[in-house]
């Protein structure tokens, strides 16, 4: 098997997806991974979850463990511009002919499973299997595992970690976990284990309580990120990047983080306070922690490219996420004019996001992407709402020609934020670097 036709069997299986709703998917899951021998019991791991910074979250841990010698499995999603990258080890993606081959070993399993009352596994639990096979047969020691969506019933939601992590609770994907903080806490908390200690940075009051009463229930010890470190803010070193140090009452650290946002000094000190939990089977130095980090590059996370004018990509897919992005802007570039290439998936709050961002000196140029599993709202529509708020707004439908106009309108003092929806990102990010003689990214 090759590449193009492993990626034609995870696209043919975009629509053989039991309903998120379905309460028995996870038994499919289960079954899916039985049928090939169980690869996630074959190595240690941890759970992350969250509705945003749990991506971050997770590659920190990821790299702070691999600078410390062990051999590190990451399983992340989405994906921005190849599937390979939904699973790496030691920080590198797995390779398209290694993918390939570890796909064609899920088949006989696929087969067993049209033939139960399951039927085929669905696209993202395709994607888990595969990396939970890789991750088996390269022998790993431990494995750092993102949740795809809400908690209980995610795909991921096999494994028994050594910790569980919930970065944070907000309002995403409401179709599916439900309308409040409340319920959308109550379904992330389902990957809570007994006697697993369970590490959060939650904020919002409703998701506090009801991620105690779980971890209560369970007899998991919680580990509460704001009350056990603190985070000092520390002269930057460089441009764009930020310096702060992280104190628990085991250690002190000070980082360099080649990364803009202020939540990822929350994101770092969660990865620190779930690597201090599985301290006694995997150990780790304040060498690691700053090593691990000061290298971190996370793809479509305030990524970074200085030119005339300069952009920025950014996944920003909901209301928390689009605040976080602003905040950054309003820090680390102040005084600047944006222009905002911004596509947004059917069903988000696009009002919510629009508001916050019509906040900064912005103007707006709207468009969509296309693809098969996911719609986008009408740029039209968006363009209203922004005029709405008082903010300059157009709509271009094709992305390439949206950024195009955007680089035309912008001065050169000026930023082009591509953001919103995670296709548009990868989309733009990868032509961008492809087509647009980018002078890379902003060096630390």
């Amino acid at each position: 098997m090759d590449f193009a036709t492993a990626d034609r069997i995870l696209s043919a299986a975009q629509n053989e997806s039991v309903s998120r709703r379905y309460p028995g998917r996870l038994d499919r899951m289960r079954a899916f991974l039985a049928a090939l021998g169980n690869p996630e019991r074959s190595f240690a791991s941890v759970h992350v979850g969250g509705t945003a910074g749990k991506g971050s979250t997770a590659s920190m841990i990821a790299a702070i463990l691999t600078h410390a010698g062990y051999k590190v499995g990451l399983h992340t999603k989405p994906h921005l511009r190849s599937v390979t990258e939904r699973a790496s080890i030691g920080g590198v993606h797995i390779a398209p002919d290694r993918f390939a081959e570890v796909m064609s070993t899920l088949l006989p399993a696929i087969d067993e499973m049209e033939g139960t009352e399951w039927g085929k596994p669905s696209y993202f639990e395709l994607l888990v299997a595969l990396a939970l096979r890789y991750f088996a047969l390269e022998r790993v020691d431990i494995a750092v595992v993102e949740v795809g969506i809400g908690g209980t019933l995610d795909g991921t939601n096999v494994l028994e970690p050594l910790a569980s992590v919930l970065t944070n609770v907000g309002l995403d994907h409401t179709d599916v976990l439900g309308d409040t903080v409340e319920a959308i806490a109550t379904d992330k908390a389902g990957i809570i284990k007994r006697d697993t200690p369970v590490i959060t940075a939650a904020d919002h009051p409703d998701a506090q309580r009801v991620i105690a009463q779980r971890a209560e229930q369970m007899h998991a010890p919680l580990l509460r990120v704001r009350e056990i470190a603190k985070i000092e803010p520390l002269p930057d070193a460089a441009a764009y990047s930020q310096t702060f140090a992280v104190a628990t009452p085991r250690a002190r650290h000070e980082i360099t983080i080649p990364l803009m946002g202020e939540f990822q000094l929350i994101n770092a000190a969660t990865a620190i306070v779930a690597l201090e939990a599985i301290g006694e089977r995997f150990p780790t130095r304040s060498g690691d922690v700053s090593g691990g980090l000061s290298s971190l590059a996370l793809p479509g996370r305030m990524e970074f490219y200085p030119s005339r004018p300069s952009l920025l990509f950014d996944i920003a897919h909901n209301h928390d996420k689009a605040a976080a992005l602003a905040a950054a802007l309003a820090r680390h570039f102040p005084g600047k004019r944006f222009v905002f290439v911004v596509a947004i998936a059917e069903g988000k709050d696009a009002a919510a996001m629009i508001e916050t961002w019509s906040q900064l000196p912005v103007q707006f140029i709207f468009t969509s992407f296309d693809v098969s599993h996911r719609a986008a709202a009408q740029p039209r529509s968006l363009e209203l709402i922004a005029q709405s708020f008082g903010a300059a707004a157009r709509a271009v439908a094709d992305p390439v020609e949206a950024l195009s106009v955007a680089r035309r309108i912008a001065g050169g003092d000026d930023l082009v934020v591509v953001t919103g929806s995670t296709f548009l990102v990868g989309l733009l990010g990868g032509w961008f670097l492809e087509n647009a003689g980018a002078h890379g990214h902003a060096r630390v």
